[in-house]
C-alpha cells in the first residue's frame, strides 16, 4: 500500500518538529520542507494534506515568508496553525492586526460553529495553548469563524467551500486539551489518511534502499558511540556486512575511559571498528578560538579531513556513512539559514573537495523513534539508554577558549555526575545529564583559605525527543552530594549552579 502522507510547511516555526511528531504518533507519516518550496515540487510529492506552521515572524514585516495562493487551487486539504491561519486570512484579503491583549500559554476556547469536520467531537469549550502577538481582525466572505476565545474574537476559521481550515492555537502541544483529536479529525477524516506509518518497515525498506544504492562499493562510518550510530551501523551492517568500515575519532575531548568502553562493545556486536588518535590536532585548532558556532564549524572541517584520508586507505569506499536525524536537521535548519539555532557537525552535506556520497539512514527518524527501532533491533540496554553526547564532546561544554587543563577539569566533574545518577538510580529516569565549566570564577573559601576557581553548571533534562524540555526535578540530597563531591574532588571548580531553563528558550546544550 502506497505510504500517505502529511506536508508541513515550515516557516521557522520551533514547534514545527512537534508536529510532525504529533502526525507520526498518530500513524501517519509527516515531512517537513521550507515553506518556499515551488508549487510543482508540493504536485510531484503527492501529500495528502499540508499544514503551514507557525513562525518568528509577523506578516507584515519587511519580507515576512509567504506562499502562492495557487496553493488553494490543487484540491489537498490545508490546515492553518498560528502564523499559517494569519497568512491564509492575508492571502485571501483578511486583515491581521498587532493583538491588543498578547496570548501567550493556556487559554479557554469557545466553539462558535459546532458542525465543522475540524472540531467533530470537541466539546463546545476547552483549553488550548496559545503564543502569539498578531490576530486576524475581519475575514474576507470566503472564510467564515468558527472559534473565539476571551481575547481573540477571531480564533478559527474555516473557508465555506473548500477543505481550508485555520486555527490560532497549536494542536500539538499538549496543554491543548483535545489537539490530537483536532489532528486526527483534519489527517484521518478530512485528508483521509491511512495509518500505515511503522517502524518495522522502515529497517527492511532502508536495508533493501542501501543494499541497491552501496551495491558492492564500501562505506565508512563516523562512529560517535551514541544511540544514532550504533543504529545506523548495524542498519548499514544488515544490508552490506564486512564492507562496513567504523572509523571512531579520539578528538581529546571525551568522557573519562569512553574510547575503551566503544571498543568494548564494537568487539561485542561483532563491527570492524578503527580509533584514530587525534586529541593534539583537534586541541590545536581550537587554540583562541571562544565563539560556539565556530567551535562546532572547525570541528565539523577536522572530521571531514580525517574521513576523507582514512577513506582513502580502503579501497573502493564510495560512502561516508553517518547517524545524522531528523532533530540534527531541524536545528540546523539547511531550509533556511535564518532560522538557524546551531550548526551541528554532520548536517548540511559534505564540501565539495570530498570525493565520498552521503549514506544518512536515519535521516528522516525523531530521537525516540530511533531509540524505539534500537530496541526493536536488539541494541544492548546500555546503548539504547545512554545520554546523547555532542560530537564536539566537551569542547562546547567549556565555554570559552579550551585547553587541556579545562578538559581535565569537566572530564573528573562528569565522571562523578554519572556515577552518582547511576548509584542512585537516577540515571534512565533522566533524558540527558552533564556539566558546563563557564568562563568565570568565583572566590571561594576552603580550609580557611580562599579560593578563586571556575564555576560549573549542572544540566539535568528530561525529554522525549531531545526538541523540546524541561528541566529535572532532582532531589536535593542527591543536588547536595553531587556538589560537595565535585567541590571536594575536583580540583579547579568551588561553585556550582543547576540550570533549571526549559527548552525552549534554551536549547539543551549551552554552546
Amino acid at each position: 500500500m502506497k505510504k500517505d502522507f502529511i506536508l508541513i510547511l515550515d516557516f521557522g516555526s520551533q514547534y514545527s518538529h512537534m508536529m510532525a511528531r504529533r502526525i507520526r504518533e498518530i500513524g501517519v507519516y509527516a515531512i517537513l520542507c521550507p515553506y518556499d518550496i515551488s508549487i510543482q515540487n508540493i504536485v510531484s510529492k503527492k501529500p495528502k494534506g499540508i499544514l503551514l506552521s507557525g513562525s518568528p515572524f509577523s506578516i507584515y514585516d519587511e519580507k515576512p515568508p509567504l506562499i502562492s495562493r495557487r496553493l488553494f487551487q490543487l484540491n489537498i486539504p490545508v490546515l492553518g496553525i498560528c502564523y499559517g491561519m494569519q497568512l491564509i486570512s492575508f492571502l485571501f484579503g483578511g486583515k491581521i492586526e498587532k493583538s491588543k491583549y498578547k496570548e501567550y500559554g493556556k487559554t479557554n476556547f469557545i466553539i462558535d460553529f459546532p458542525k465543522n469536520k475540524l472540531f467533530h467531537g470537541i466539546p463546545k469549550k476547552s483549553f488550548v495553548w496559545m503564543s502569539h502577538f498578531d490576530e486576524v481582525k475581519n475575514l474576507p466572505k470566503e472564510l467564515k469563524v468558527i472559534g473565539h476565545t476571551h481575547s481573540c474574537a477571531i480564533a478559527a476559521f474555516i473557508h465555506k467551500n473548500k477543505d481550508i481550515y485555520a486555527i490560532q492555537f497549536h494542536p500539538e502541544v499538549n496543554h491543548t486539551e483535545f489537539g490530537v483529536h483536532i489532528l486526527k479529525n483534519f489527517i484521518l477524516h478530512i485528508c483521509k489518511c491511512h495509518p500505515n506509518w511503522e517502524l518495522n518497515n522502515f529497517v527492511q525498506k532502508t536495508v533493501e534502499k542501501i543494499k541497491k544504492r552501496v551495491s558492492s562499493k564500501k562505506v565508512i562510518l563516523g562512529f560517535s558511540g551514541g544511540v544514532d550510530s550504533f543504529v545506523a551501523a548495524y542498519i548499514i551492517h544488515q544490508a552490506i556486512g564486512d564492507s562496513l568500515h567504523c572509523i571512531f575519532v579520539d578528538t581529546g575531548f571525551l568522557l573519562e575511559k569512553e574510547k575503551e568502553k566503544i571498543s568494548h562493545i564494537c568487539k561485542e556486536m561483532n563491527f570492524s571498528i578503527k580509533i584514530i588518535d587525534a586529541r593534539e590536532r583537534f586541541l590545536s585548532s581550537l587554540t583562541g578560538v571562544i565563539d560556539p558556532e565556530m567551535k562546532r564549524k572547525i570541528i565539523g572541517k577536522e572530521f571531514i579531513s580525517i574521513f576523507q584520508q582514512e577513506s582513502e586507505k580502503i579501497e573502493n569506499v564510495e560512502f561516508l556513512a553517518q547517524g545524522t536525524i531528523y532533530s540534527d536537521v531541524i536545528e540546523s535548519s539547511i531550509f533556511h539559514k535564518n532560522f538557524s539555532i546551531k550548526s551541528h557537525h554532520n548536517v548540511g552535506g559534505l564540501p565539495h573537495f570530498m570525493k565520498l556520497k552521503l549514506l544518512e539512514p536515519l535521516k528522516e527518524l525523531f530521537k525516540d523513534e530511533v531509540r524505539n527501532l534500537g530496541k526493536e533491533l536488539g541494541i544492548p540496554k546500555e546503548i539504547l539508554y545512554r545520554h546523547p553526547f555532542p560530537g564536539p564532546g566537551l569542547s562546547i561544554r567549556i565555554l570559552g577558549e579550551v585547553n587541556k587543563k579545562k578538559v581535565s577539569i569537566l572530564q573528573e566533574a562528569e565522571s562523578i555526575l554519572l556515577q552518582e545518577l547511576k548509584n542512585s538510580d537516577l540515571y534512565e529516569s533522566v533524558s540527558q545529564a552533564f556539566m558546563v565549566l563557564l568562563p568565570v570564577k568565583s572566590v571561594g573559601v576552603m580550609g580557611d583559605k580562599r579560593t578563586y576557581e571556575y564555576a560549573a553548571v549542572l544540566r539535568v533534562t528530561k525529554t522525549e525527543d531531545f526538541m523540546t524540555a524541561t528541566f529535572s526535578h532532582l532531589p536535593h540530597d542527591f543536588l547536595e552530594k553531587i556538589s560537595n563531591r565535585i567541590i571536594n574532588e575536583v580540583d579547579g571548580i568551588n561553585r556550582l549552579v543547576y540550570d533549571i531553563t526549559s527548552k525552549p528558550p534554551a536549547t539543551i546544550e549551552w554552546e
